[in-house]
């Protein structure tokens, strides 16, 4: 895409202008346009019943069930958020919330405690993972079936205050009581950074948040003091958040003077070009990124960043689809509109998002499914190119636009293990359950392992461990069927191990278990090995799926 006549914006420009990946900020309304005959006719309207309406109503309860059907008649992405949810929307991206810092498992009746922020409320108070929380300000929780949510809303509140907690604990005959006092409690973003393999490192990015650049940096950088050459970063799964830090993550891998995303909208303001500043501490890695279907939005920023500058491998399964732009305005009254202000392009200049019409969002939903049914998620040869939409990477590549970014590299939905016996105890929850009881029975002798290879060896062999699962499982209702337990073997033993450790070692090392095992980042590190992942990557090659 030319952009001579647009605006550019340097990176160290970038801190100052609110964008976000979708969702760019608003705090107040911009300027009012004349009021045209429609919006006329629709305070007649609210008029007309507010007065003459046969029965006394509530207009604003009226306006507040009315405004989600509003902005339905426009893109799927347009969205009205009530003052009641506005809070627990913008947390998941802000980088932290106000609590107690725990997490809590409540497979039974009983919320148990399976891990403590360090640093948190909850540690200075003493609370210890394997704590049954039994009352909240003198409310019993226990034994009572109080949902989640509820519970949560009752252990967060605002900064400063305090909470009562009654605790049972396994080394105590008598219900112990902590007074917590709230805290800010990060959200991190990047859930893992750990070497997998003597000089690979990986990351694992759950979303964009305001923390997320901050996190990338040091997870890179830690990885990189640990000997990593080169990374592979793991987008499956994120369905995007600020563009912000998808843009300052691509410019600490790009070299000066590169594009790295261009939105375009009908304001000026949504206008401007983002290139590289040529600052970037990891511009010389090699470099991996993975994708699969629910990668959205700044993760396909990012991805289109670092494919079209040929600057990345893209491995995994087509990307979302999302290519609009987001800005967020508050209410008076706390509620917000989230409404599409622009487009972005990639920097060939294609836009990457799927085909919808306005007002059916039915059919826009469903095309993640409409892939499955196609067997896309299984064989590259299912996806068409739109010919019209072709266009080049810096290096000459061939990429298509209009629905998603197709990787490099195509990693079909691995289902080698999957039976019905693993569908059936993954639906009734066993997997998880058992791991949870298991972690909490053996909690003592498991959290004196000095390393994740000395916890691995204190568990069962992979045969008894399996057998133990079976045996609970068939105590629960279903019945053991060895055909297919047999089939499922590592993938149960694998799942079971990597639950284990993260209730004990805590979520990153989740990752570390359950990738081992993983054909995508397989498939990555091979093209790692094979030199695929240099820079710059396949010049002047056709940006075409190759098969697994």
């Amino acid at each position: 895409m030319k952009s001579a006549k647009n605006p550019v914006v340097w990176l160290p420009l970038i801190i100052a202008v609110s964008v976000a990946a979708g969702i760019w900020v608003g705090i107040e309304f911009g300027g009012r346009r004349n009021v045209s005959a429609a919006h006329q006719k629709f305070s007649d309207i609210l008029s007309l019943i507010n007065n003459e309406y046969v029965d006394e109503v509530n207009l604003d309860s009226i306006i507040e069930t009315t405004l989600p059907d509003l902005l339905s008649n426009l893109d799927p992405h347009s969205v009205y958020i009530p003052a009641s949810a506005l809070q627990a929307v913008n947390e998941d991206l802000d980088g932290s919330f106000s609590g107690i810092g725990i997490s809590f498992t409540m497979f039974t009746d009983t919320a148990t405690v399976n891990e403590v922020i360090p640093g948190g409320p909850s540690e200075k108070a003493g609370l210890m993972p394997g704590d049954r929380i039994v009352t909240v300000d003198d409310s019993v929780v226990a034994g009572v079936e109080i949902p989640d949510r509820d519970l949560v809303k009752m252990l967060r509140g605002d900064k400063g205050t305090v909470v009562k907690l009654g605790v049972k604990r396994a080394t105590s005959k008598k219900l112990l009581n902590f007074d917590v006092v709230r805290g800010d409690i990060p959200v991190n973003t990047v859930d893992a950074a750990y070497m997998i393999s003597d000089d690979t490192g990986f990351l694992k990015v759950n979303k964009f948040g305001r923390t997320t650049y901050n996190e990338f940096l040091t997870g890179m950088t830690k990885l990189m003091n640990q000997g990593a050459k080169r990374f592979i970063v793991d987008l499956r799964g994120n369905t995007g958040g600020f563009m912000e830090m998808a843009i300052l993550m691509a410019n600490e891998l790009l070299p000066a003077h590169s594009p790295i995303v261009f939105p375009r909208g009908r304001n000026e303001m949504d206008n401007s070009s983002m290139f590289s500043d040529g600052t970037g501490s990891f511009r010389d890695a090699e470099l991996v990124v993975l994708l699969d279907e629910y990668s959205a939005s700044a993760s396909e920023i990012f991805a289109g960043a670092m494919q079209d500058n040929d600057r990345a491998l893209i491995v995994g399964r087509r990307s979302f689809g999302k290519g609009l732009v987001q800005r967020q305005t508050t209410m008076p009254d706390s509620s917000a509109v989230r409404l599409t202000v622009s487009r972005y392009y990639t920097p060939s200049g294609r836009c990457i998002q799927k085909d919808y019409e306005l007002g059916k969002r039915g059919d826009y939903d469903k095309d993640i499914l409409n892939r499955y049914d196609h067997g896309e998620f299984y064989d590259s040869d299912s996806i068409k190119f739109n010919t019209d939409l072709e266009y080049l990477t810096a290096g000459g590549r061939k990429v298509y636009g209009g629905g998603g970014i197709m990787p490099d590299v195509f990693v079909p939905n691995d289902t080698s293990g999957i039976t019905s016996y693993y569908i059936n105890v993954l639906n009734a929850g066993l997997i998880q359950k058992f791991a949870f009881e298991y972690s909490d029975r053996n909690r003592a002798s498991l959290s004196k392992a000095a390393d994740m290879k000395q916890f691995l060896s204190l568990l069962p062999s992979d045969d008894e461990l399996l057998q133990q699962f079976v045996s609970y499982a068939a105590q629960k209702g279903i019945p053991a069927r060895w055909y297919y337990i047999n089939i499922s073997h590592k993938l149960i033993v694998n799942y079971l191990k990597a639950l284990i450790t993260s209730d004990i070692l805590g979520r990153e090392y989740y990752y570390q278990v359950i990738g081992s095992d993983d054909a995508t980042i397989k498939r990555a590190l091979e093209e790692m090995r094979r030199g695929n992942a240099s820079v710059p990557v396949m010049s002047g090659r056709d940006t075409v799926p190759a098969a697994l």
